[in-house]
């Protein structure tokens, strides 16, 4: 899929060495974490810092703030789900786009049970609409990226009829599986059915 609607410009500056690459992803890890088990308000830097084994002066280094911390997170929460799709799409064939949009919500389903801070933030809507992109939010970006993974695959006509298509249909089906993970931890197996059912019918 192609990067381009995806801005990962919430470090402060790129690490260099591969050293500091690793303290980075202990950072994002350990925000992770305590997002899952704290929620966004009672994250701080200090307490990413503690539970990553870093210096304060680290984390700064990378990051200004929580949000920065977050909305790379975020980038890489993205950057994973699309790696999934793009080895499910490798590793099988479908029929029909229909087929493709089932494969993307257990994809979806399976990152939400098992990636630590994926549920707490669903791509960043919890902190920030915008927080891929400022001038889109972001719903529209995973829209984009998805409707370039169908473009691709299923050679469909580019066309603004397929654009609002694939936006209700990710609208839709994120409204009904957040609904579904809010009345389940594990997900209400009838609510990510509804949202197939639903994203099919868009």
């Amino acid at each position: 899929m192609d990067d381009e609607c995806v801005h990962p410009n919430a470090l402060r500056r790129q690490p260099a060495q591969r050293r500091s690459a690793r303290r980075v992803e202990r950072m994002l890890d350990a925000c992770a974490e305590l997002l899952d088990e704290t929620g966004y308000e009672a994250l701080s830097t200090t307490r990413i810092a503690e539970r990553a084994g870093v210096a304060i002066g680290s984390v700064y280094q990378f990051f200004p703030d929580k949000r920065a911390i977050t909305q790379e997170l975020t980038r890489r929460n993205v950057e994973e789900f699309v790696r999934r799709v793009d080895r499910r799409f490798l590793e099988e064939d479908y029929r029909g786009w229909w087929e493709a949009v089932d494969a993307i919500i257990d994809i979806y389903v399976d990152m939400h049970r098992t990636v630590a801070g994926f549920k707490s933030l669903h791509f960043g809507d919890v902190v920030d609409l915008n927080l891929l992109d400022s001038d889109s939010d972001n719903n529209t970006v995973i829209a984009g990226r998805l409707r370039g993974l169908f473009l691709k695959e299923f050679g469909l006509a580019d066309s603004p009829e397929l654009d609002l298509a694939v936006l209700v249909a990710v609208e839709a089906g994120d409204a009904v599986l957040k609904l579904a993970f809010r009345r389940d931890p594990e997900g209400t197996p009838e609510m990510i059915d509804a949202a197939k059912q639903l994203i099919r019918g868009s």
